[in-house]
């Protein structure tokens, strides 16, 4: 089903992901849910694809590729 809001995302996506990587992850799954006839796990799969283009998973967070770090420099 597509999502009309990121707070229609599902609570573990709205949890690990920062704002605007949620309106990534948003706007990719919608439009692969249409493309693709309602599959949820291709879009799904696709969606997650978008975020790691533009997003890396440092620890455990989730940052901007060429964004700040989360870790403290010494």
């Amino acid at each position: 089903m597509p999502y009309p809001t990121n707070s229609d995302l599902p609570p573990p996506v709205q949890r690990v992901l920062p704002e605007h990587a949620q309106d990534i992850y948003r706007a990719a799954f919608n439009h692969a849910y249409e493309r693709f006839a309602g599959d949820e796990d291709r879009a799904r799969r696709i969606a997650w694809g978008a975020v790691k283009r533009r997003y890396v998973k440092v620890g455990g967070a989730w940052v901007e590729i060429g964004g700040p770090s989360p870790v403290p420099r010494p």
